[in-house]
């Protein structure tokens, strides 16, 4: 069901007990779709995710012509079972230069960097587009490096949208930076893989490292003769869960594991994600590395920093900024908001433990922000976090997951979060207008549906009911993809019983 425009969090009042089953790795899914579609036979993936970026990635494949089945997964709502028939490197469909093929990416940056790659051995001109988000995140690495094998690449300023004209394999040996992101690696060595070209990467700083070690371990491990490939959970969204199981676990010291009564179901142990890693840094440290120590889940840490014993040093963000929004910034603003001491210091930020408190958090569309900062939530009451729902980037039923740990196996726990209280009725209305796009900021509060009064019993014999048009006819939808067509007298609805994705 659609969720409000707002969600306020609302603390532990006695420590749950669940195992949670955390949805599958959006970079395992979206790497193992690209080798997929190059394998030379039908794979199968098993716990696919499911959410905005991977949904972008398989409705690309399926514009390119590949027959994908897409099959619900018993085990977690948020997952599927993808069939791709593979074909051996061939892409099948393509544009002219003049008309080429439209592929929309949203803000998915592995989908926009992956395929950008995959699409120049295709037969023809091909144009990515996403987010105007999208337009801003560095490209010129990877772009510059299919030029380097021959390709042509039209893009104003090396950014997205781009057009790539595909042509003949190009054999032979690029080098790609990977300074500003190791999607770039990757990508090319998810394509040149089938196509025959060799990829060395420079400034791959440690932070990167991981993800293109990933992608390694991946072409090793993957059949691309046909068969089936099962995707682990995806550590980044999992530490939103340990860091609600490290907040309800009493003391909050070290051994908190063992005494912890949330549990993360089937936690990987493979090696591929560095996120993995985060249950080791709680209690925090002294200092904490994007570079050296954690992926993603660095966001999270941040969040539940102002909660820790002593103060926090948290360096190496500069890839934070070129991300979902500026990152770095968000969080110092948000964070402070809170009433948490933060202070910003080039790529540092160094926050004290002090008292924090309830406000109303805006979330830039970034999904890592919304989760990270209703993780603070369930320790400070009265957070509110706006736009609830870009969590589908990633993590579509995460609140579920937070408001019902026991999702799984149903246990019986406080409500985790709830809608916030009316505002003062205004004495002097201004007329209705239209709900704003979800990329312009959403309104400060939302109103709550009162339903209509009946009307008064009459011994007149009643008369039939007009049908009652709809809210989407009532008034223009949103043009953002995700976002559902409403109106500011919709209903809003938001069930906290639900297991499935929102």
């Amino acid at each position: 069901m659609p969720l409000p425009d707002i969600i306020e969090v609302v603390p532990f009042s006695e420590p749950p007990a669940a195992t949670i089953v955390v949805p599958g790795s959006k970079s395992i899914t979206n790497r193992a779709l690209a080798l997929a579609a190059l394998a030379r036979g039908r794979v199968v993936l098993e716990g696919a995710l499911w959410s905005d970026d991977t949904r972008y990635m398989c409705e690309a494949l399926q514009t390119l012509g590949f027959d994908i089945a897409i099959e619900p997964d018993p085990r977690e709502p948020a997952n599927r079972r993808i069939t791709v028939e593979g074909r051996g490197g061939e892409i099948p469909r393509g544009g002219t230069p003049a008309a080429p093929l439209d592929l929309y990416v949203g803000n998915a940056g592995t989908a926009a960097r992956f395929l950008t790659a995959l699409v120049a051995l295709g037969p023809g001109s091909y144009r990515i587009s996403g987010t105007p988000r999208m337009g801003e995140r560095p490209q010129a690495p990877l772009l510059q490096a299919l030029r380097g094998l021959g390709f042509r690449v039209d893009a104003p300023g090396d950014r997205l949208p781009a057009v790539v004209h595909g042509g003949e394999p190009r054999r032979g040996h690029v080098t790609v930076s990977a300074a500003e992101s190791s999607q770039f690696a990757s990508a090319l060595l998810l394509a040149g893989h089938r196509d025959g070209w060799t990829v060395g990467v420079t400034g791959a700083d440690a932070d990167e490292a991981p993800y293109i070690e990933m992608t390694r371990r991946m072409l090793a491990a993957f059949p691309h003769e046909g068969g089936a490939f099962d995707i682990e959970p995806d550590a980044s969204s999992a530490s939103y869960l340990w860091g609600a199981a490290w907040l309800a676990t009493p003391g909050r010291g070290p051994g908190w594991r063992e005494h912890t009564t949330v549990r993360v179901a089937n936690w990987p142990e493979s090696g591929w994600q560095v996120d993995a890693r985060f249950p080791g840094y709680l209690p925090l440290p002294a200092a904490v590395s994007r570079e050296r120590d954690l992926g993603d889940s660095i966001m999270t840490a941040i969040a539940l920093a102002p909660l820790a014993t002593a103060p926090v040093r948290f360096d190496d963000l500069g890839r934070l900024r070129v991300q979902e929004c500026e990152r770095v910034a968000a969080l110092r603003t948000e964070l402070t908001r809170c009433g948490a001491a933060v202070t910003e210091t080039g790529d540092t930020l160094f926050i004290e433990p002090g008292p924090l408190h309830g406000a109303e958090v805006a979330t830039y569309s970034d999904h890592r922000m919304a989760m990270s900062l209703a993780t603070l939530g369930l320790a400070v009451p009265g957070i509110r976090i706006q736009d609830p729902a870009c969590v589908a980037k990633t993590f579509p039923n995460f609140w579920q997951k937070l408001a019902l740990p026991g999702t799984q196996r149903p246990r019986r726990h406080p409500p985790r979060w709830r809608r916030p209280p009316p505002r003062p009725r205004n004495p002097h209305p201004r007329p209705l207008t239209p709900r704003p796009s979800r990329h312009a900021p959403p309104p400060r509060m939302m109103r709550p549906w009162t339903p209509p009064k009946p009307p008064p019993s009459s011994s007149s014999p009643a008369r039939p009911l007009s049908p009652r048009p709809s809210p989407a006819s009532a008034s223009p939808s949103s043009s953002c993809p995700r976002s559902r067509s409403s109106s500011v007298r919709a209903k809003p609805s938001c069930s906290r019983t639900s297991s499935g994705p929102p």
